[in-house]
């Protein structure tokens, strides 16, 4: 198993791509913190965590709040002792064609985006620094790296996630501490789910290997990061996309 005896925490883990996350770590040997807005979705993550026979505690966070995040990883380091693995992977999305986006959803995509990934990545440095060890991982999304129509705050959050990771990864790599972000493209989601067939036609036409992504596809690339087969990866972004972007 590749994360054997480890320990991850996922934020927005309890379903979607952060549920894939932590069942594809937990899968490989390693305890799960989920941690979440929503408790008990998150408890019942957990309890699926645990029929693999995987310890797991969830963990009511509000991310853009950074006591009650530091609070949260305090509680997680009492369960399960420490934290090796960090995914940020909480995030939201208020779309609107700048001229009528509301100061209200700027700050709201901004706050749990981009500062809850700040708040995240600066409450769970210290233990591993005091360990020397670490593995932080950010969802970032391939709009941070191309823009979209409609998404000015969401293109900036994940932008900013993009830069606050290769300058994450600079200051913490002589504590043997690698940060990584993942870009997904388009992945099969509940939201997605709902679009109307043209649109999803039209987007999976936009993908040169001609259909959308799965949750998996994203874990997967989490888990190499995760585990020692990246211990020479720093300060990287890797696109999850079907080959959307190409740089």
């Amino acid at each position: 198993m590749r994360l054997k005896d480890k320990v991850a925490l996922v934020t927005g883990g309890a379903r979607g791509i952060g549920q894939a996350i932590a069942m594809t770590f937990a899968r490989e040997g390693a305890d799960i913190a989920v941690a979440d807005v929503n408790l008990e979705i998150a408890q019942k993550t957990c309890s699926d965590i645990e029929s693999l026979g995987r310890k797991a505690f969830a963990v009511d966070m509000d991310v853009t709040n950074y006591e009650k995040v530091e609070e949260g990883i305090n509680k997680i380091l009492d369960k399960l002792g420490k934290v090796d693995i960090l995914v940020n992977n909480a995030g939201i999305t208020k779309d609107n064609i700048l001229l009528r986006m509301s100061q209200a959803d700027w700050d709201a995509v901004i706050n749990v985006n981009l500062k809850g990934t700040f708040n995240c990545i600066k409450a769970v440095s210290r233990p591993m620094v005091k360990q020397r060890s670490g593995k932080i991982i950010s969802i970032a999304s391939i709009i941070g790296l191309m823009g979209n129509f409609g998404q000015a705050n969401y293109a900036a959050s994940k932008a900013g996630i993009i830069a606050l990771t290769k300058t994450v990864a600079k200051e913490l790599a002589s504590r043997n501490i690698n940060a990584n972000a993942v870009a997904p493209g388009f992945i099969q989601t509940e939201m997605t789910a709902k679009l109307p067939e043209d649109i999803k036609k039209k987007m999976q036409e936009a993908i040169p290997l001609a259909n959308l992504g799965t949750p998996q596809d994203v874990a997967n690339a989490c888990l190499f990061l995760a585990s020692e087969e990246s211990s020479y990866i720093t300060g990287q972004v890797i696109t999850v996309d079907g080959g959307m972007v190409m740089a």
